[in-house]
């Protein structure tokens, strides 16, 4: 099913959002592509300068599609949608690795289109960090990373029946997955130190570093993703028509995609024609 387009991409929209998602790239992946010599890199400086860069180009981004891409109605249903995933993330965060708001987001993001899921995964996971208290240098790496699993779920082909929530719990599960790995990078190379087999070594080839973060993902990180991957495909595989369901029925009622037309009242016409008629 064709999704609403609660927020209209424009041409200058989709532009930001690409350049946005350029420079987000570059800030998971700075250790695989920073000069060690260069003068971003030195003291580990580069994650905080990424971590005070991403906040800006997220706000451009966000401007950029809410002006005159983002009307009422879909403000209404952000914010709802941002305080259920903002309630639901701290329920199973730290366990095991199951957290409950991706699959809202996936969800969400196939029914409202890209653009409303890119904005969705970032205001959700900054509503939760205002809950929680888990305001950090890593809440720009988090809100991207939701953003773009919004985005993802948005830009998916279109299916039906069941075919569509196999589609989207695959999807949840690869998502669940890459969300983590990524989120890897913007702590590795301070997290084991220096000297040991799954150590960040500046200098060293790109393919060596990336063979020895993947090992350190396996060991470290892997458990909590799989939870993570899991309790996305069950939630949707579970949950999924029925969510669906419901907000496609909010999005119909919503009519997003329909354009406003204004008429005159027929008081209004007979009013106009008797005072225009010659006494």
């Amino acid at each position: 099913m064709t999704p609403a387009s609660a927020v209209r991409l424009r041409p200058r929209s989709v532009l930001a959002i690409a350049v946005v998602s350029v420079a987000g790239l570059l800030a998971f992946g700075w250790p695989l592509i920073i000069d060690p010599g260069s003068g971003i890199a030195h003291g580990g400086d580069a994650p905080f300068v990424f971590a005070l860069l991403l906040p800006l180009l997220l706000a451009v981004v966000l401007a950029e599609i809410s002006e005159g891409g983002l009307d009422v109605k879909a403000v209404a249903m952000l914010g709802v949608l941002s305080a259920v995933g903002a309630v639901l993330r701290p329920l199973g965060a730290g366990s095991a690795g199951v957290e409950l708001v991706f699959f809202l987001l996936v969800l969400a993001g196939r029914v409202f289109g890209a653009g409303f899921g890119f904005v969705l995964g970032a205001t959700t996971l900054f509503a939760s960090a205002l809950i929680t208290g888990g305001v950090g240098p890593w809440l720009p790496y988090q809100m991207l990373g939701a953003a773009w699993v919004g985005l993802g779920a948005g830009l998916l082909p279109r299916v039906t029946g069941r075919a569509e929530v196999a589609m989207l719990a695959a999807y949840g599960a690869l998502a669940g997955l890459a969300y983590g790995w990524l989120l890897n990078f913007s702590f590795w190379p301070f997290a084991v130190g220096t000297g040991t087999g799954l150590s960040f070594v500046p200098g060293d080839p790109a393919t060596a570093n990336l063979h020895r973060f993947v090992l350190f993902s396996i060991a470290t990180s892997l458990g909590w993703d799989l939870g993570r991957a899991i309790t996305n495909a069950v939630l949707i595989a579970v949950t999924g028509r029925a969510v669906l369901g419901a907000l496609r029925r909010a999005a119909h009622k919503a009519a997003f995609d329909a354009t406003p037309e204004f008429s005159r009242a027929p008081e209004a016409s007979a009013m106009v024609e008797t005072r225009d008629e010659p006494s």
